[in-house]
């Protein structure tokens, strides 16, 4: 695709640049020496004239006019694209509390922690919705927004890969919060249907909302809360490091509220799903991928790759020969 420019009024400098050439021209250069009379160099008048200063002048003219055109920001348009919307607003809270940390899940026979395979579901079950606006809150002692819905979802999947036990300081597990926030991000868009995937190991001990009061406020704005409960039953092995920094496992009671999520998900109409391993979890949500959708034509708009740097490089390459070759094989008297 033919490039464009994002400050395009930049290349207008570009007209200048023959003024400011001829204006240099027409003052000659500098001379190298002084002489009383010019009868003292008549006899050397003769001598065949170099082209030398000219080559130097168009070097130096040529790297200007190509830092100009890195100034104006060319950019390639990788086009645009039609697809279609599911008319389905998505907003996932991931439980980020310490407990997640449990190693009580299997990839290729490897324990790995609740976290880890959380965000690999997880991202693919945004890759296989490329229709949904889908958004990212996650949550411990408190809630905090990662990216609000969005089609964009090569953005959203790297914030997820950043996610880790230690991206929120505060300890705990808000649940009523992490479903305020969520609805928070829902609640002004006008889209036919609005989901919240709620991902948690424990129990709710922070925050200064009730879970069930923000399922209320789910019924009341319409939105489906679909709980699910990560993590086997029973005392958990948490990693931690000894004073020698080797690896060891402190046993840790997680108890996950399976009838506070259970009444949160059937309050707003939506269900609650007990996660305890890795096919079990990707079943889960298998079946909430099978959600009913809308079907409707919308724009969605390709990032633009800036090519400015490729003038800079060359500007400054250009330059860079100028000044080498004056001091070489172009070399003059002072």
């Amino acid at each position: 695709m033919i490039p464009h420019f994002h400050n395009p009024w930049v290349l207008l400098l570009l007209l200048l640049l023959p003024l400011f050439a001829w204006l240099r021209g027409r003052r000659g250069p500098q001379p190298a020496f002084l002489y009383s009379s010019v009868h003292l160099v008549q006899p050397i008048h003769r001598t065949p004239r170099t082209r030398v200063g000219s080559w130097q002048f168009a070097l130096r003219w040529l790297s200007l006019a190509l830092l100009l055109i890195a100034l104006a920001r060319p950019q390639r348009p990788l086009g645009e694209a039609k697809i279609s919307a599911s008319g389905i607003d998505i907003v996932v809270a991931l439980d980020l509390s310490d407990s997640m940390a449990a190693e009580d899940f299997k990839r290729n026979g490897e324990p790995v922690d609740r976290v880890t395979i959380a965000r690999e579901v997880l991202t693919k079950f945004i890759e296989n919705r490329p229709g949904d606006r889908i958004g990212l809150v996650a949550f411990s002692g408190k809630a905090y927004i990662v990216s609000p819905p969005t089609l964009d979802h090569d953005f959203l999947i790297r914030n997820l890969g950043r996610l880790t036990i230690d991206t929120i300081p505060e300890e705990g597990t808000a649940i009523g919060s992490a479903i305020s926030a969520s609805l928070n991000r829902l609640r002004d868009l006008k889209s036919k249907s609005k989901i919240i995937i709620l991902m948690t190991d424990g129990q709710n001990n922070s925050g200064k909302i009730p879970p069930l009061t923000a399922a209320e406020a789910a019924e009341a704005l319409g939105i489906k809360i679909y709980a699910v409960g990560v993590g086997t039953r029973g005392v958990a092995q948490l990693p931690r490091k000894d004073a020698f920094g080797r690896k060891i496992y402190v046993p840790m009671n997680v108890d996950i509220d399976d009838d506070a999520l259970t009444k949160i998900a059937e309050r707003t109409g939506g269900k609650y799903f007990r996660a305890d391993s890795t096919d079990t979890l990707h079943r889960i949500y298998a079946e909430i991928d099978r959600l009913e959708k809308t079907t409707a034509e919308v724009k969605k708009f390709q990032r633009f790759d800036e090519i400015f740097r490729w003038f800079v490089a060359a500007g400054l390459a250009v330059l860079l020969l100028e000044i080498l070759l004056t001091h070489t094989l172009w070399r003059k008297l002072p």
